[in-house]
């Protein structure tokens, strides 16, 4: 495996950097917002840096990379995709509000599952939505789907006919990689409540588990509901190309694409060139090794960090399945406000009830060793 660079330790304040930039206290460590603290794989710097010698940024055809991208789709899942069924937007959350303007009417609701990643939440009610949610069930080990609460949600808020369902598929903060009876579950609950699907699959190329040898799309796991479906894909998480803003919409029922493609006119941007090259490499195949080498290095990093969060009283947290992102249960110790409490100690973490759930943090571990480190020895602070 290619020795690809995990170690160096890359300056990003004051470039701009959401995740850096974001604390007024120069002491403060972010461990937040999803993105990775090192280079992507250097095929796609390459290849953007070609572009830029092209040197010419005019207008781009939103359907250029759909060919590459229906490749990519067929040999990473084995999944047949056309490219006439591919839609691009220069976002994932671009493409929630998309699905939700496209799909449920002023006032009529949009149903998620709790904790969830918070624009699921806030899709709803930009668009004059109503956001509806139903709390995961958690034995204090195991994050499952509950869909009695899942049925209640719905019922208790009768007023407002519910449209769509919002999954998260591996799931965004608990790293739950849904098994294939949980996703029958969903279609079966999805079909009987006449509900449209929008599959957000972002981190599907980040699995940490062994025993899960592949994610499966949900429109191919169960593809009785793929005419029902708008799964959201985008190469950001995996390669760390969030900043060009570029994604997919694979919509293979034409009358539901058509539908999205309405909700995006006039709105929704163009994904600039740039985006486009960097979603071509990364799905092109040439940047393999470089996953695997970064898979290897984020499990390495978890694992760690788990082991010195679970020695700390009151904290408990399990590596996740999927995702570079650690779900932390801090309700022991610090109920109510847990992400000011790390603050304290100079850890810049996500608060848990901007998910929907109060006393967890939830923790990036997308990072070299050397800030794992400082990290623990801040966590140190609490034993």
């Amino acid at each position: 495996m290619a020795p690809y660079d995990f170690k160096t330790q890359i300056d990003r304040r004051n470039v701009g950097a959401t995740k850096w930039d974001k604390y007024a206290r120069g002491d403060i460590l972010p461990m937040w917002v999803a993105d990775m603290d090192f280079r992507g794989p250097p095929h796609i710097a390459h290849a953007i840096a070609a572009h830029m010698e092209h040197g010419v940024f005019g207008y781009t055809r939103d359907e250029w990379p759909n060919e590459k991208v229906s490749a990519y789709l067929n040999r990473q899942y084995a999944w047949q995709v056309a490219p006439s069924e591919i839609v691009t937007v220069p976002g994932l959350v671009c493409g929630l509000n998309v699905t939700t303007r496209a799909f449920a009417n002023a006032g009529e609701g949009v149903l998620t599952v709790t904790p969830a990643y918070p624009p699921f939440m806030s899709s709803a009610v930009n668009q004059g939505r109503v956001s509806q949610q139903a709390k995961m069930g958690f034995d204090g080990a195991t994050w499952e789907l509950d869909l009695p609460a899942m049925e209640a949600a719905i019922q208790r808020d009768g007023s407002h006919r519910t449209r769509l369902f919002m999954l998260c598929h591996p799931h965004n903060p608990t790293g739950r990689v849904w098994t294939q009876a949980e996703l029958d579950a969903i279609a079966a609950f999805c079909e009987r409540y006449d509900l449209i699907v929008c599959s957000d699959e972002i981190h599907c190329d980040l699995i940490l588990d062994g025993a899960v040898q592949q994610q499966v799309p949900f429109a191919k796991a169960c593809p009785a509901l793929a005419a029902r479906t708008v799964t959201l894909m985008a190469p950001s998480k995996t390669y760390n190309v969030a900043g060009l803003g570029a994604a997919i919409a694979v919509i293979q029922d034409e009358t539901l694409r058509r539908k999205f493609e309405a909700a995006k006119a006039g709105i929704v941007p163009h994904v600039n060139v740039l985006g486009h090259v960097a979603m071509m490499a990364a799905w092109s195949g040439d940047c393999e090794a470089w996953r695997q080498a970064c898979l290897a290095h984020l499990r390495s990093n978890g694992e760690r960090l788990v082991a010195a969060i679970n020695d700390i009283p009151g904290l408990k947290c399990t590596l996740p399945q999927a995702t570079y992102l650690l779900w932390v249960d801090c309700r022991a110790r610090f109920p109510n406000g847990a992400g000011k409490a790390f603050e304290e100690i100079g850890l810049g973490l996500n608060e848990g009830a901007d998910f929907g759930w109060p006393g967890f943090v939830r923790f990036n571990f997308g990072c070299t060793r050397a800030t794992i480190d400082e990290a623990i020895r801040r966590l140190h602070s609490l034993t």
